[in-house]
């Protein structure tokens, strides 16, 4: 974990805060990556509700990074400006559309939740896997 008052090249500018998780890409580890977040939003007086956004965003961009990256996944939270920028990365291959028959109530969620909960969202894959950025306006 780093936690940083410099500036982020991923995102381009200067940033307030930053800290950066790594984990192994497995489910077992998505808690980890939950109350890392919760703590650290805490910490940086993120108010409640848009905390408690963050939080499920979390979960749900990094559940999908367990169940579909082969070794490491990443969380990147970056505190700017009153916007908060979630960036998770994976090692997996883009994922197929076509999915095996799954009851609707299962799987397949997520990324509505985060789609209606994020101001913006962004999925790139990239040479080493994929990257999702969601970003949430945090209020003073």
């Amino acid at each position: 974990m780093t936690d940083s008052h410099s500036p982020s090249s991923l995102l381009g500018g200067p940033c307030h805060q930053q800290a950066l998780l790594t984990l192994p890409a497995q489910e077992a580890h998505v808690s980890a990556a939950r109350h890392f977040a919760a703590d650290l939003l805490d910490t940086w007086k993120v108010p409640a509700s848009e905390r408690d956004s963050a939080v499920l965003i979390v979960d749900e961009l990094v559940a999908n990074a367990a169940q579909y990256g082969r070794e490491r996944m990443t969380l990147l939270l970056v505190l700017d400006d009153g916007t908060l920028h979630i960036v998770v990365t994976d090692s997996g291959t883009t994922v197929e559309r076509h999915r095996p028959a799954i009851a609707p109530d299962e799987h397949g969620r997520g990324t509505g939740i985060v789609q209606y909960l994020a101001q913006s969202t962004e999925v790139h894959q990239t040479c080493s896997g994929r990257e999702v950025r969601a970003c949430l306006r945090c209020s003073p």
